[in-house]
């Protein structure tokens, strides 16, 4: 297939793993296939959209590419940028204490009894400036752009005031502005109970529909909720996700990370295009996802991070017809982890992944959860040319070549990103 477009950018003599024709979400079969080109090409236009896919005597044939911009790959791997559908990079303060405290054996939910976890976190954002917090996240979104995530969902949450969750969307806002990276901006006002409304958490429900989700739903896509014990409940967490849809923000959920409270059931009842963490799912959760659209979003460096022997079903999810996505979980307390590599990885080596479903996962069903599939997430002509590049010879060496940072080159709406002369990158 051609584009009408002018040739711009020439990237060849790779192994491009395409992912193209699929429909989406991918299940089944289709997650078997990758559309592999063992030495192909991909030819980007100038408004940075894909405009041929396959090999270079096809290309040269139909395309005069003299002058056009021409990247020799060397056999590496092209895939798409990943899309990391869950993160929360905007925070500040530190929670090393807690690592050591974990590492003794304390768990997650002891520290959050004790006003640790995401109240500590909630005390240091609130008092931060915004400087400070567009700082901290604009680091933290360059990593994961260096390490191959062109897209990223960021989430709002560490604030729990009206003011201080519209202070990290603005955050969110001027840095979509300023770097290359998408960024999808998620309101999650719902991420924990203030202390100041322990007492009264229907109080705090209330702020969250009626004050916080009118005065911020223009700045957000999605509206997520941690629907679990000493959160909220499967009826808040259901106010919360309807209140959001009535001011346009699509719902998404934290489901069944510790204990199974029907949040997977939720989500396919509210429309939620995603249901993330499972690692408490039941049959009926699965049942329900399997009847739906809605996908399970993985996120393995969490009970990695968490020291948990535990991980979400991966294969009962997938062997059942549901669609699976992974993605980071990158906040504050239970996973400092910003790579979609490592993430592939642990999808492979703890939940038991095909490599090929895990690649699936961390780009075209991630897109989908975000509703961005239509132009992200494969490469294939008329998609957005959101590409990058692996030191590695064959897709299959990237879970297999795991702690360090894989990606050669990154290609953002068909540029070339010049990570060591490009200022928003020197801090990195």
């Amino acid at each position: 297939m051609i584009s009408p477009k002018k040739p711009d950018l020439l990237i060849k003599g790779g192994q491009v793993v395409t992912l193209r024709g699929k429909k989406v979400p991918v299940v089944g079969s289709d997650l078997e296939d990758l559309g592999v080109i063992p030495d192909g090409c991909v030819l980007c236009d100038s408004t940075g959209r894909i405009m041929a896919v396959g090999s270079y005597s096809d290309m040269s044939s139909q395309f005069s590419l003299s002058k056009v911009t021409t990247l020799e790959v060397q056999n590496r791997v092209l895939l798409p940028g990943f899309v990391d559908s869950h993160a929360h990079p905007v925070f500040s303060g530190s929670r090393t204490e807690e690592f050591q405290m974990r590492a003794k054996g304390a768990t997650y939910m002891e520290i959050h009894e004790k006003g640790g976890g995401i109240l500590h976190t909630v005390r240091e954002t609130r008092e931060a400036a915004g400087e400070t917090l567009r700082e901290l996240a604009r680091a933290r979104i360059q990593a994961m752009f260096r390490h191959g995530s062109t897209t990223v969902e960021a989430k709002s949450g560490y604030g729990l005031t009206t003011e201080s969750e519209e202070k990290c969307l603005d955050v969110l806002r001027d840095l979509s502005e300023e770097l290359p990276v998408e960024i999808v901006p998620t309101f999650m006002g719902a991420h924990a109970i203030p202390p100041e409304y322990e007492s009264s958490p229907e109080e705090f429900v209330d702020l969250v529909v009626s004050e916080m989700i009118p005065q911020v739903a223009v700045k957000a896509e999605f509206c997520d909720v941690f629907c679990e014990k000493g959160a909220f409940t499967p009826e808040q967490s259901r106010r919360i996700l309807e209140a959001g849809k009535r001011y346009g923000l699509s719902p998404r959920i934290h489901a069944e990370e510790f204990s199974d409270q029907g949040g997977a059931a939720l989500a396919v009842e509210v429309g939620a295009l995603s249901a993330d963490h499972l690692l408490e799912i039941g049959d009926s959760g699965i049942v329900s996802l399997a009847q739906s659209g809605t996908v399970a979003t993985l996120l393995p460096g969490t009970p990695f991070f968490l020291g948990m022997d535990r991980y979400a079903p991966a294969m009962k999810l997938l062997e059942r017809g549901v669609p699976v996505a992974l993605a980071t979980d990158f906040n504050a307390g239970s996973c400092l982890g910003l790579s979609m590599q490592m993430v592939i990885s642990l999808a492979c080596l703890r939940m038991k992944m095909p490599v090929e479903a895990a690649l699936i996962g961390a780009t075209l069903n991630g897109a989908y959860t975000l509703a961005r599939s239509d132009r992200l997430g494969s490469i294939e002509v008329g998609k957005q040319a959101d590409i990058i590049i692996l030191d590695v010879l064959d897709y299959r060496e990237m879970p297999y070549v795991f702690g360090c940072n894989l990606v050669k080159s990154v290609i953002k709406n068909g540029k070339i990103m010049d990570f060591d002369h490009d200022r928003r990158f020197a801090h990195v």
